[in-house]
């Protein structure tokens, strides 16, 4: 009698699982992967192919600013430059504006003055010709890591290095540039190391720079200036290279924003005008409204250096160290405690901020808080967790009503429940603790995101030492939410993303994901095809299935695999039998692909074979060869096809007797 073949079919659904054994995974979880990279649990069903990232520039962000050259008439092999505030590194290359040639920095050829916003480089090359004054310097440093990146006004913002810049995607523009009003020399025949100017109607700062119409040379304030009725007497650095003329034009250049840390940022609007607030851990913050930038110079001391920063109730809420800040109701610069201001100390160092429900929510490495009320006046400070806090700062995202952040033993979920004014914490990353284990102690910075339409949250990973195509991260899906059982997890490799920022922009009607790392490019997420140019490696391996009974030999004939393309698939399929031991001969791969069907695909088919209209394959059969007491069946795709979904699969196969 003929042995009877059977079909085992299996729907792909429920995420990345590490923590159990490969046989009860496969009994009680067929649908889940024991390895899922690069692929995302989909909300739509079974398991898609993560989109890929471009450039959202295709120039770097400048890593020095906007440095000129200091005075006319140089010549040979030494430059001396000014408006920059970050020292040059040896081996940078640097093309100068009217001069031909790209230039190298010799070994040990810095001489950098911090506090002057100045350096003298030497270049292993001779001048070609004499630079103009003020000549720009363009430098080619992608060394450098981007510690600041947001989405605002239609523009990704980054600060690299001291310096902040703006790009629509054609070009940065730099945007930390004070506004002064229009500031003009008071008096002619100045000399020296100080000038009077007037038409003030802000405060220069120590570190800012400036050029004086008519002059060689650019300038930097060497101490905060005091203004009186819009004057003010500025000490600079150099001395004036010549008397300026009464009523002189001064052109502010940058002011200095040097060694901030990460920049954090929220967004806000309080008085009609859409605004974004910044706090970088080292300089005082800032305000940006898309055209004007604002330090805000009159910020008392547990405001400057603030580490976090979140609009809430109409306030702004700034946190360093263990101390909380808050402006006056409907401002965003008064810390008046007359006019609604305060400060609140929560006893722990405060790792991020985020505003759920209508209370702030204050996460610290070993506490978590909330703040309800509405001003001064009633605000309540009241613990939600007094053992357990956020680790990792920027891990912190609202997700599918949830909000996700790094604790101590994983990624956890702050849920609200049932019962008013209580919450659930929940692990959520129990079922790869040992991939997340893992990505916690391979990094030392890390990054998240949210993607709102796939009901989505990003972790990150980034280390100096981790290459780009090696790059950790994760991604959860949530789809249940208030339940940490909801979410469905996968790995990410090759985006390293030392920072990040997601929002659904209204004005470009669609949701915008950008990261950026340490090569001086920003790149927009879920753009594209492949990992800007390169291809994506995505892996899929089901449990081992035990089709019945786990102790009974079974021989597979036929691998349908039920796929949801876009465009063209190629990958292929690999059956691997009895656990993947390695006494146990496992048969070859069999290929998954439709790019030789009669439909045309741009750049894959030939003028005559395709078919204009044709219907994309969606269920790839295979003939397969091999036994054993379980199977899994392990996929894997490398290339810059289109997403595509794994829906499901169904082996056939027949049972043999025990042995």
């Amino acid at each position: 009698m003929p042995t009877q073949w059977q079909t085992y079919p299996v729907e792909f659904k429920g995420g990345l699982i590490t923590n159990i054994s490969p046989l009860q995974q496969g009994i009680n979880s067929p649908g889940s992967a024991r390895t899922l990279r690069n692929f995302e649990p989909s909300i739509e069903g079974g398991y898609r192919r993560i989109e890929g990232f471009n450039k959202f520039d295709s120039t770097t962000v400048p890593p020095y600013g906007m440095p000129k050259v200091q005075g006319s008439g140089q010549t040979g092999t030494s430059l001396n430059i000014a408006n920059i505030n970050t020292e040059p590194q040896d081996g940078d290359t640097l093309t100068i504006a009217g001069v031909t040639g790209t230039y190298t920095i010799a070994v040990s050829g810095v001489t950098f003055s911090a506090a002057n916003n100045s350096a003298t480089i030497t270049l292993t090359t001779s001048l070609d010709s004499s630079p103009a004054d003020q000549a720009a310097i363009t430098f080619g440093n992608t060394a450098d890591v981007i510690e600041g990146l947001y989405y605002f006004n239609q523009n990704a913002i980054a600060y690299r290095n001291g310096d902040i810049f703006k790009s629509t995607g054609s070009g940065w523009t730099q945007i930390n540039v004070p506004s002064y009003g229009t500031v003009l020399v008071n008096g002619g025949s100045q000399t020296g190391t100080s000038l009077i100017v007037d038409g003030l109607t802000g405060t220069p700062q120590a570190g800012d720079t400036f050029t004086v119409a008519g002059i060689e040379k650019v300038y930097t304030v060497t101490s905060d200036a005091t203004v009186t009725s819009g004057g003010a007497t500025l000490a600079i650095n150099p001395a004036l290279a010549s008397s300026p003329a009464d009523n002189a034009a001064i052109t502010f250049l940058a002011t200095e924003r040097a060694l901030g840390g990460v920049n954090r940022f929220t967004r806000y609007n309080f008085s009609g005008t859409p605004s974004v607030m910044v706090v970088d851990g080292t300089n005082k913050p800032y305000k940006y409204d898309g055209t004007t930038f604002t330090e805000l110079t009159a910020a008392p001391s547990d405001v400057d250096a603030a580490e976090h920063v979140v609009a809430f109730k109409s306030q702004m809420f700034f946190g360093k160290g263990s101390t909380l800040s808050f402006t006056a109701p409907f401002t965003d610069n008064d810390f008046t405690a007359a006019n609604g201001a305060g400060v609140i100390n929560v006893t722990d160092d405060i790792t991020g901020l985020i505003v759920f429900r209508e209370q702030l929510i204050i996460f610290s490495r070993n506490k978590i808080h909330r703040l309800i009320g509405n001003t001064i006046a009633d605000f309540q400070l009241q613990p939600i967790s007094l053992d357990i806090g956020c680790i990792r700062e920027d891990t912190i995202q609202e997700v599918g009503g949830d909000i996700a952040f790094v604790g101590p033993d994983g990624i956890r979920l702050l849920s609200a429940t049932d019962r008013i004014g209580d919450f659930g914490l929940a692990v959520a990353s129990r079922p790869i603790q040992s991939e997340t284990n893992v990505l916690l102690s391979s990094n030392t910075k890390f990054s998240s995101c949210v993607i709102r339409k796939k009901n989505q949250y990003r972790l990150f990973g980034y280390a100096a030492a981790i290459s780009e195509d090696s790059a950790q991260g994760i991604l959860g899906t949530q789809f249940a939410d208030q339940t940490s059982q909801g979410m469905a997890w996968a790995e990410t490799r090759g985006i390293r993303s030392y920072v990040a920022d997601s929002v659904f922009s209204t004005d470009d009607a669609a949701e915008v994901i950008i990261f950026a790392n340490s090569d001086g490019y920003v790149y927009r997420m879920e753009s594209g095809n492949s990992f800007d140019t390169a291809n994506i490696l995505a892996s899929f391996s089901t449990p081992f299935f035990a089709m019945g009974d786990p102790r009974i030999r079974k021989t597979m004939y036929k691998l349908s695999t039920y796929i949801d393309p876009e465009g063209s698939v190629d990958g292929n399929a690999t059956l691997k039998f009895d656990f993947d031991e390695p006494s146990v001969i496992q048969p070859t791969s069999v290929s998954i692909a439709n790019t030789t069907a009669t439909v045309a695909f741009y750049g894959v088919s030939s003028y005559g074979t395709g078919s204009y209209g044709g219907k994309l394959v969606s269920v790839f059969n295979n003939q397969v060869v091999g036994s054993g007491f379980v199977v899994s069946i392990q996929y894997i795709f490398e290339g810059t096809d289109p997403p595509f979904s794994l829906d499901a699969a169904t082996l056939e196969f027949a049972a043999h007797d025990r042995q």
